[in-house]
């Protein structure tokens, strides 16, 4: 069954959520090493939210593994056991897929509807997978979140405006820029958070853009994106009105800022870029995560009904598709032991490649019908009419759905 622990912007502080940003990924692999209940994890880490995504046998092993988190999480963090349990909701289930459809729509995120989660979810996933802590359960839910984002980004108008906490913070610090297209700005970090920054700032009608970077890779992003590379941080500061960090790898701190010229400093990384002291420098003002946050539920941020809507249709299909795929698998089964057996005969009586790949065809032909008509029925709330009829047809029965969810190395669960 599947299992999420989340803490996010609406139940935990950004300082405990930094602190998980850096250490829950590298140990992701602690929550399915050397467990007995724990088949596969994937952890999706962000500037609002710590979320774990869990495939355990049953319903007996939900306590374990929640403690199996935390412990874990904990010790690679520092935070407090009791204050990453206080901060944590656990949903299973049928809830999973719902929370994790939601949150990949953008319909979760501080800003609702923004772009970047999408692509942090795929990241996370994808992380998983190269750490091999991933299992099948989990690859059809997160391919069915990929799949409910787009469908909700394409039918709504949830990410049309380009909403991000670049643009809510842009927006936020226009109070305090006088004219955007004279400003000078500073750009800290060259991933893609940065990217989408400076997207942003053109915008609004900025061209003087400048960008450092600690690890040395300032003058090839500054070169992709038409932007100038600073080589001293200080010295970039003092000459910038706006600073803008989006980098996990470096830290601004008062000793980094001149304290000659009024200032904006904004500040998007997490873990945090800049140390909050540097707010009670002379002229600067310091927009953080937290300031940004207070200002984000907007009324031109707020997801559309019809985005809601989509998000829970998909879930409830996702549910039923998941109740009635073992009678699929069982029908396939049954189906390919035949057309097996088929063609060992086939090539015994000297049947060459071209007769093995129309059975072939014709197996497929005659499971689409079939599968989808499940898929229907499990959408009316009639599985169990697929699942009877196939048993008095083919006197096929199903595994009990415990036993569908894989192990990470393909066999069965016990």
């Amino acid at each position: 069954m599947l299992l999420c622990l989340t803490a996010n912007h609406r139940n935990a502080g950004f300082d405990l959520l930094d602190r998980l940003s850096v250490a829950a990924p590298e140990a992701t692999a602690h929550l399915v090493n050397g467990s007995d209940t724990v088949d596969g994890a994937v952890v999706l880490a962000t500037c609002n939210r710590f979320e774990a995504y869990l495939d355990i046998d049953g319903p007996d092993d939900v306590l374990p593994a929640v403690e199996r988190t935390v412990t874990a999480m904990s010790d690679a963090s520092g935070v407090d056991p009791e204050e990453l349990r206080d901060a944590i909701t656990v949903l299973r289930g049928e809830d999973v897929a719902h929370h994790l459809f939601a949150v990949g729509s953008g319909l979760e995120s501080v800003v609702v509807g923004e772009e970047e989660i999408a692509g942090q979810m795929r990241r996370a996933f994808d992380r998983a997978r190269t750490d091999g802590t991933t299992s099948s359960a989990l690859e059809r839910l997160f391919q069915h979140a990929a799949r409910t984002s787009r469908e909700v980004r394409t039918a709504t108008d949830i990410g049309g405006k380009g909403r991000s906490l670049v643009r809510l913070a842009l927006e936020l610090a226009s109070s305090r820029v006088t004219d955007w297209s004279a400003a000078r700005v500073l750009v800290v970090g060259t991933g893609q958070y940065a990217a989408t920054t400076i997207a942003a700032l053109r915008d609004r009608g900025v061209s003087d853009v400048r960008v450092y970077s600690a690890t040395g890779r300032a003058a090839r992003f500054s070169a992709r994106y038409g932007v100038r590379a600073e080589r001293e941080l200080s010295a970039a500061i003092g000459d910038a009105d706006v600073v803008i960090t989006c980098t996990a790898r470096y830290t601004i701190t008062v000793d980094d800022v001149p304290d000659e010229s009024r200032r904006l400093v904004i500040d998007l990384g997490l873990p945090r870029n800049v140390d909050p002291a540097v707010a009670t420098l002379p002229n600067v003002e310091l927009l953080d995560l937290e300031v940004i946050a207070l200002h984000a539920p907007l009324a031109e941020f707020r997801a559309t009904d019809d985005a809601r809507t989509l998000v829970q249709n998909a879930a409830s299909a996702y549910a039923a598709d998941q109740e009635v795929t073992p009678a699929i698998v069982a029908l396939r089964k049954h189906v390919f032991d035949a057309l097996d057996a088929e063609i060992a005969r086939a090539r015994a009586k000297g049947a060459d490649e071209t007769t093995v790949e129309s059975l072939r065809h014709l197996a497929g032909v005659l499971l689409h019908t079939p599968s989808v008509r499940a898929r229907e029925l499990a959408r009316e709330g009639r599985a169990e009419e697929f699942t009877a009829g196939l048993e008095a047809l083919f006197g096929v029965v199903p595994e009990p759905r415990e036993v569908e969810s894989d192990r990470r190395d393909g066999t069965a669960s016990a």
